[in-house]
């Protein structure tokens, strides 16, 4: 694209279009940008019009953020992005241009240059674009002289962006060689300019606020730059002026400003710097101890006295938080004694824990108006940022040295907060709610599991004192709702500590809070429930079962139902997970099954509409396919029913194609088509052409849950599949599925099926086309995964169709094949075999290998069948925890996590693993059946081996096997003479 007069007018016009309120002419603009991207230097175009100064400023700052977007993408794309890279003498023309451009800029456009130049950075500096730092330095100096502190902080501002993957990536050489190259050229400037500016505040101290802001914005900037240098070890530089840099630091903490601090906006930039000064001296504190310890005193006053000025407002937040993160860093120190000093602990619990950890009036409202992320914090640990938690942070701090004196002090304050409550329970309840979280935040948890315990209270008799009549409260919505949030927290966090009995009495209490108004509340009681059920005895066994939920069950199903009724819980994550717990627990009946797929049925097909909670549409799945599961487990007549309610919706999903719940309706069908017995009705049936649609299996997260579903019709209605002629179809969607490296376990999945559910007349016509196909991708992908896959259905060819047909098979393609397959893959590969049917698949058919193939008995192959044996006893004499892979609970769902391209199963509707041996319990068990024809084949080839080596390597060969292996066999075997 080429920069001319009628470039820059068409240029102008579509960002101007881009700004109109039409979606016309908006759409038009953007077709018409998007399809001038594609053009060599359009990105330059862009900036050139960023810098026209005739332009209007709002086409400037719209062409600003599309070329920052432009080079986003095109900058670097990803390998497997079909978006064109810009080419090297553009890009060369970009960097040279965008510094200069960028300084020059008012300070929106001078944001989003900013940004595009840390993008370009991130993939070339410093290595491809060594003239940035000198640039930027050199700029850094003219500004300097000139007084120019738009530009000085525009230059920090980028070098501060620049320079924080020093905090973020691993120590790697190349990391320290970018490092030592910054330090070089920025560390000196940087340096000097704080000091100057410090100079500059000091005589400038009662000045106007717009004089001293930019200087404070400057100070905070070279402080998060210095974080940066500073992240990974602490520089030589650094070092030789520790104390310019202490000394200057210090001040910001101890020094008040009051023409700043007398408005709220000139606060907040005071306390921005203060802030940064104290996430760098907690650095220190934590990787330069021993160099800072000289400081350590004065900045500890300096915190100090800062906290106990800092009010309550939530606008000081960030610096209470920073500061206090750096008196906990100190108190698990070797400097700990700072604490020891009579009176200290008890004027940091009364002075800064306890008004931190106090309701505010934010709490409350963001109790009431964001029940989600008030829970994040409260429950969910998101609040290690926040005063409540870190001033119990700082407790716990202390009490890693000073454990008696704090047990006792906050023992003491509980005591304290719950006398004041009793006095005036109306107008003194927070005080109560500050006991209850002071025993919850500070219960420690055992390591290896989720019980927690605490020494500051008996817990049995703080639950029975101080719980239970918040719990046994008649009216759900009384006042105030946060004590009954804080009870229940405790109930859950403490459920482990209270006895059975106890808890069975109160759970009709628990599912009465389900009907509360109060969106925290009924979650609250969502979640203790559904923790509860998780509780294992130390037998490992579940301390709740369907015996202990049945009596209340129709009620608990009930009330979790209507609690998605409430306003803002319509898709609650918290009562969704609480009743996929429930149905994995109780007994399942008609009476239960009805309304509750009524109920989950109408919730799908709400969320249909309009998929916007992850989570909570991963539980709606669950407790489907667990109500499923468990239903037709224990009644199959009630099949017919689920599919009645299930199949408008998963037909929903497929017509619509509701892209994020596409894998689930697929794994949905699959579990119904396993549990359907043969032959499975009409209407499945005609889902089966979908499958075999191409277009469904090019989207990478359909792959796993089509797969489950073809695997589930090969099972239940092979010889329907195979006289429709799809076979075909289905082998060659599993050689494309192979032939790619992100899918090639899925085919083998299918592949797999086919061999398992067909003749083997069946499969002639097309098992020279597979091996080919197999033996193709052999060659150029070696890796583990792969070979395992192949060594496991080459296994299960010969399980269920005997070796000669695996054998004649593979040498069909090429002679001798199989026995080359053998050498190179088959022996070497054996022992990395994982999984018990799969250990044991391999082991059974390598021994019926020796046994039965008779070109591993010829003089020729003595070598092989010694290696094979090897192999065998080394895979069935690993320890039994490396062999098995064990099935585990259903994992915790990612909180954090969205819509995405990944696939994400259904625990509730797994696929049960077949066993094609279920009459050998243990590959162990096989070797004896056929001790006597090892002997004589040991025997024989060695005779063999002698016969055509020597007698001495004759002897040899009866060693080749290790003496770990003759160990393993005379453990197992110790009735066969020749072991």
């Amino acid at each position: 694209m080429e920069w001319n007069p009628q470039d820059l007018h068409t240029l102008s016009q579509c960002f101007v279009n881009t700004l109109s309120p039409s979606p016309e002419p908006r759409r038009r603009a953007e077709a018409i940008l998007s399809d001038f991207s594609q053009k060599p230097n359009y990105g330059l175009a862009v900036l050139r019009l960023v810098a026209e100064p005739n332009v209007a400023e709002e086409i400037r700052q719209a062409a600003s953020v599309n070329f920052k977007n432009h080079l986003k993408v095109r900058w670097s794309p990803a390998p497997n992005s079909d978006e064109p890279r810009i080419q090297d003498a553009e890009k060369e023309q970009i960097k040279a241009l965008i510094v200069s451009l960028m300084l020059n800029a008012t300070p929106r456009i001078q944001g989003q240059l900013s940004e595009a130049l840390v993008l370009i950075g991130k993939h070339d500096f410093p290595r491809f674009w060594p003239n940035l730092l000198p640039e930027l330095t050199g700029s850094l100096q003219k500004a300097s002289q000139a007084g120019d502190y738009a530009s000085i902080n525009g230059i920090l501002g980028t070098a501060n962006s620049i320079f924080k993957k020093f905090r973020h990536e691993f120590k790697t050489n190349e990391l320290l060689y970018d490092l030592k190259y910054c330090l070089e050229n920025f560390a000196a400037p940087l340096l000097e300019i704080f000091l100057k500016t410090a100079t500059l505040i000091e005589s400038a101290a009662n000045a106007d606020a717009a004089a001293l802001k930019p200087l404070f914005e400057s100070q905070r900037l070279c402080c998060r730059v210095f974080f940066s240098l500073n992240y990974q070890e602490l520089p030589e530089f650094f070092e030789d002026h520790m104390n310019e840099w202490m000394t200057e630091q210090m001040k910001c903490l101890a020094n008040s400003y009051p023409a700043l601090e007398n408005s709220a906006d000139g606060l907040a930039l005071v306390d921005e710097l203060r802030a940064a000064v104290c996430e760098n001296i907690n650095l220190y504190m934590e990787k330069n101890e021993e160099e800072f310890q000289a400081y350590l005193n004065g900045f500890a006053l300096a915190v100090w006295n800062l906290l106990t000025t800092v009010s309550q407002s939530p606008s000081r937040d960030q610096l209470a938080v920073t500061a206090i993160k750096f008196l906990i860093t100190v108190s698990t120190s070797v400097h700990h004694s700072l604490f020891a000093g009579e009176g200290v602990i008890p004027q940091i619990c009364q002075g800064i824990v306890i008004p931190n950890v106090m309701l505010r009036d934010e709490d409350t409202e963001l109790f009431e108006m964001n029940y989600i992320e008030f829970i994040r914090r409260d429950m969910e640990g998101s609040d290690l940022d926040t005063r409540r938690r870190i001033a119990c942070e700082l407790l716990k701090g202390i009490a890693t040295n000073y454990k008696p004196q704090v047990t006792n002090l906050v023992s003491v304050q509980i005591q304290n907060l719950l006398t004041s409550f009793a006095a005036n329970p109306e107008k003194n309840w927070k005080d109560k709610d500050c006991a209850i979280y002071l025993v919850v935040s500070l219960a420690t948890k055992k390591a290896g599991g989720t019980s927690v315990t605490t020494d500051l209270v008996d817990v049995q008799s703080f639950f029975g004192s101080v719980i239970v009549p918040e719990l046994q409260s008649q009216d759900v919505n009384g006042f105030p709702p946060m004590l009954k949030a804080g009870a229940l927290k405790f109930f859950t966090t403490f459920r482990t500590h209270i006895p059975k009995p106890m808890i069975l009495q109160f759970f009709p209490d628990l599912i009465r809070f389900l009907r509360a108004e109060s969106n925290v509340v009924h979650s609250y009681a969502a979640s203790c429930i559904e923790k509860l059920l998780l509780v294992k005895d130390e037998s490992g066994q579940a301390r709740y079962t369907s015996v202990d939920i049945s009596p209340v069950l129709p009620q608990l199903m009930n009330n979790l139902f209507e609690a998605l009724q409430v306003p803002e819980s319509e898709e609650n994550q918290y009562i969704m997970k609480c009743i996929m717990r429930v149905l994995g627990v109780a007994d399942i009946s008609r009476e239960i099954v009805g309304p509750c797929i009524t109920g989950l049925t109408s919730v799908l097909n709400k969320a249909c509409e309009n998929p916007k909670n992850p989570v909570f549409n991963h539980y709606v799945f669950e407790s489907v396919a667990v109500l499923v599961k468990r239903a037709c487990g224990k009644d199959a007549s009630l099949i017919a029913v689920f599919e009645i309610n299930l199949f408008p919706s998963i037909q929903k999903i497929l017509v619509k194609d509701v892209q994020e719940f596409y894998p689930y309706a697929l794994q949905l069908l699959a579990q119904l088509v396993e549990l359907n017995r043969p032959p499975i009705p009409q209407s499945y049936m005609q889902i089966f052409p979908m499958l075999l649609s191409p277009d469904l299996w090019r989207k990478a997260s359909n792959v796993p849950a089509l797969v489950r579903l073809l695997q589930a019709f090969l099972k239940k209605a092979p010889h329907e599949l195979n006289q429709e002629g799809s076979l075909r179809q289905v082998l060659e969607i599993s050689n494309k599925l192979v032939s790619a490296r992100s899918t090639d376990e899925q085919g083998f999945y299918v592949l797999n099926t086919v061999v398992e559910s067909l003749d083997f007349n069946v499969i002639v016509p097309y098992i020279g086309q597979i091996w080919s196909s197999l033996f193709t991708v052999l060659q150029t992908r070696q890796s583990p995964k792969y070979i395992k896959c192949l060594l496991i259905f080459m296994s299960l060819v010969l399980v269920k169709h005997g070796s000669t047909n695996l054998v004649e098979s593979v040498n069909g393609i090429q002679a001798d094949l199989f026995m080359m397959i053998l050498g190179q893959f088959w022996i070497s590969n054996l022992t990395r075999i994982t999984g018990f049917i799969e250990t044991k698949l391999t082991a059974v058919v390598s021994t019926r290998l020796l046994c039965e193939y008779q070109m591993l008995l010829d003089a020729a192959a003595v070598e092989h069948w010694g290696k094979l044996l090897n192999s065998v006893i080394t895979l069935l004499s690993r320890a039994e925890q490396d062999r098995v892979e064990e099935d585990p609970e259903m994992p915790e769902f990612a909180e954090n996590i969205g819509y995405s391209a990944t696939f994400i199963r259904l625990h509730n509707a797994g696929k049960t693993e077949d066993d094609p041996l279920k009459d050998i319990r243990d590959a162990k068990e096989f070797l004896p059946i056929r001790q006597n024809y090892y002997v004589s084949a040991t025997l024989i080839t060695a005779k063999l081996f002698e016969r055509s080596c020597g007698e001495e390597e004759g002897i040899l060969f009866q060693f080749s096997l290790n003496l770990g292996h003759h160990a393993f066999l005379s453990n197992h075997y110790s009735h066969s003479q020749w072991f």
